[in-house]
């Protein structure tokens, strides 16, 4: 790579973490009000506490990846740690993340026990194929590494991988697949929830002759109210008493 290639990647990836700060910081601003009515001010929960780590851990290894690498010049020796210490929290993120989602699901689909043990099976897998990515991919020098480039107009780091980036494609791959099945049966749901609530609307729908007429045919109270509009129209009219056979009050 020239050093003019070099030079222009440096560039985007500074404009990138520039956009990446500014919507960072939006959203966290944005946001921050609707956090601290439904969160900080109800009584904590375990979820809660999840809520919170995801969301500020999310935050804190965002903007520290947006300022790693060309925004802001770090020594190397920092920069190793600051890359393995983003590795470990995006495992953790992703891990934290996927509880929250599991629990999700074991309350949308009627607290099963069956599904609950089906996805923590499956979980107990996927966490140990993080850490065991982390500790020997990003936690051993001699397979990972930072180097730092130097140029005429600009010094920043960069890291690589000594064995080629396919263990860590490798180990990627079941991480995927079950966020994946996470996403399908939430989406599963999802569906399902629309289709009732487009018959709900269906059956909602407003009659003409019926707003014509005074009356609805709603269920509850509604309905009762109905009828006593119904039956207020033609208690004003004696012949209609006789037809119907009784009087309305």
């Amino acid at each position: 790579m020239s050093e003019q290639d070099a030079v222009a990647g440096l560039r985007w990836n500074n404009n990138i973490s520039v956009v990446t700060i500014t919507l960072i910081s939006y959203e966290y601003f944005l946001l921050l009000d609707k956090e601290v009515k439904y969160v900080w001010k109800r009584p904590w929960s375990p979820m809660s506490y999840l809520y919170l780590i995801v969301r500020y851990l999310g935050l804190f290894l965002a903007l520290l990846w947006g300022c790693w690498g060309g925004l802001l010049y770090i020594p190397k020796p920092v920069s190793y740690n600051l890359v393995v210490l983003m590795e470990w929290g995006y495992s953790a993120y992703g891990c934290i993340a996927e509880v929250i989602l599991i629990w999700r699901l074991y309350a949308l689909y009627n607290c099963s026990k069956l599904l609950l043990w089906i996805l923590l099976g499956l979980f107990l897998p996927i966490l140990a194929v993080s850490i065991g990515t982390d500790v020997l991919l990003y936690s051993r020098p001699n397979v990972f590494s930072v180097k730092e480039i130097i140029t005429a107009d600009a010094k920043y780091c960069t890291f690589s991988f000594k064995m080629g980036p396919m263990p860590a494609i490798y180990t990627s791959i079941p991480v995927a697949c079950y966020d994946t099945l996470l996403l399908i049966l939430a989406a599963a749901k999802l569906v399902k929830h629309l289709k009732e609530r487009k018959k709900i609307n269906e059956f909602d729908k407003p009659n003409i002759f019926g707003d014509i007429m005074g009356w609805h045919f709603n269920p509850g109270d509604e309905y009762l109210r109905a009828l006593q509009r119904y039956c207020a129209i033609y208690s004003r009219s004696a012949s209609h008493h006789q037809y119907l056979g009784y009087a309305c009050l």
